[in-house]
């Protein structure tokens, strides 16, 4: 049986356009740069090219201000559709400025929810998920931007999934860095981890425990 498109897949499409087109598409291209500068680049025989294209997208749409107005592409787009609509249009789109984007820790699965932990700041989120999402387990850390459109936040487009043989070293190094420097952007781990997947992908001869060595230099 096949899942239908999440409730807010029509807003997020309406914002990407917004975000992508026109005077903006010099704006995407710096995010590009920007994002694979710090995430390492992505060439398109990589395995996580189509994943990874998806991540720049939404942070160029949802975590990267404008060096004119300061403001994201989904807070730009709030700001006008709550001039234009009715009330109910504008609640959804100012949902899209509230996403949320970390590492995360599967905590339980069960059937139509996941049960994560955040390992920025150790929360707890049960997370909307009607598709089995292949190969995640008990265990598993992912990076995932969450969504809080219904009750229950659900699982935005990009994905990345690190080797489940590092998630103990993925959490313990998220702990330490909460006891060292709490108040450093969750991004900084997120990014981190994101180079050390690539260099998995592409060095199959060198260990996981040593890519993902943090007492090392990523």
């Amino acid at each position: 049986m096949s899942v239908s498109a999440p409730v807010w897949q029509a807003a997020f499409d309406e914002l990407v356009a917004f975000a992508t087109g026109g005077p903006r598409r010099d704006a995407l291209l710096e995010s590009r740069a920007e994002y694979f500068e710090r995430t390492g680049e992505i060439f398109e025989d990589d395995k996580q090219f189509e994943a990874r294209m998806a991540s720049m997208l939404e942070f160029h749409v949802f975590d990267r201000p404008s060096p004119t107005s300061g403001l994201t592409p989904a807070r730009e787009y709030y700001l006008e559709v709550v001039t234009q609509g009715p009330p109910e249009r504008a609640a959804g789109f100012r949902k899209l400025t509230e996403t949320l984007h970390s590492l995360f820790l599967v905590r339980r699965l069960k059937e139509g929810a996941v049960t994560l932990e955040d390992l920025h700041d150790g929360a707890t989120i049960e997370v909307a998920e009607r598709r089995a999402l292949a190969g995640l387990g008990k265990g598993d850390v992912l990076e995932a931007r969450l969504v809080p459109w219904d009750e229950q936040p659900s699982f935005a487009p990009a994905f990345c999934f690190h080797p489940r043989q590092v998630a103990e070293l993925i959490g313990r190094e998220a702990r330490r860095r909460r006891k060292v420097s709490p108040d450093a952007p969750r991004e900084t781990l997120i990014w981190d981890c994101a180079r050390r997947s690539l260099k998995a992908d592409r060095y199959r001869n060198v260990a996981l425990e040593k890519i993902y060595d943090f007492s090392a230099s990523g």
